[in-house]
């Protein structure tokens, strides 16, 4: 998440590339960095057909890097992206031990599901769902790498985590997962990279 506008990404590509171009911003009237969506007073248009609302574009960035390996995320249900499944998870383990690790801004409720459509469709999922109580200090990339080292940690034959790498694309944390590595210090590991992206982005 780049936390970015369009105009912004264009600005900081002219500057760092040397462009030379006509590049004219019309800038927002009323808008804020730390503004919420809904407090924009916009109609929600959803940017992909499974992300209807706020809440699952909250929720997207740690668990969508999921969807790719062999468990659900709950596509072909009313709340996508809201829990995750597979028959062969242990949903209780799983939900129990997220809480054990007291994740900030979030709880984890066990639950089964099955998909109408998508992956598992038909299938009853074992799973959890992911209840964001303060979004203000929930973190949806450090949350999906916890749940991704449990899943490592508590299935290590049934999680199929090869495809995981797809949407993380950064070999180091992948490793890191696979060697289920404290997730604190995942994150650790990539700090520096996030301080100076950071100071590119203002």
């Amino acid at each position: 998440r780049h936390g970015m506008t369009t105009a912004e990404i264009a600005l900081m590509l002219r500057k760092e590339k040397g462009l030379e171009l006509d590049l004219q911003v019309v800038a927002l009237r009323g808008w804020k960095r730390a503004m919420w969506f809904e407090e924009t007073g916009l109609y929600w248009v959803s940017p992909s057909p499974k992300m209807r609302n706020m809440h699952e574009a909250l929720l997207y960035p740690g668990f969508g890097l999921l969807e790719f390996t062999n468990l659900s995320v709950g596509r072909g249900t009313d709340t996508p992206f809201e829990r995750i499944g597979a028959p062969w998870l242990d949903g209780r383990a799983l939900a129990h031990r997220l809480m054990d690790r007291e994740i900030p801004g979030v709880v984890f409720q066990p639950l089964l599901f099955q998909p109408k459509s998508s992956k598992f469709a038909g299938r009853i999922c074992n799973g959890v769902a992911i209840v964001v109580t303060d979004r203000a200090r929930f973190r949806p990339l450090r949350t999906g790498i916890e749940i991704a080292v449990l899943l490592r940690q508590l299935h290590p034959e049934d999680w199929k985590a090869d495809r995981y790498q797809r949407l993380l694309a950064d070999a180091a944390t992948f490793e890191a997962v696979l060697a289920k590595k404290d997730p604190g210090q995942i994150e650790e590991s990539w700090s520096a990279e996030l301080e100076s992206f950071l100071a590119r982005r203002k």
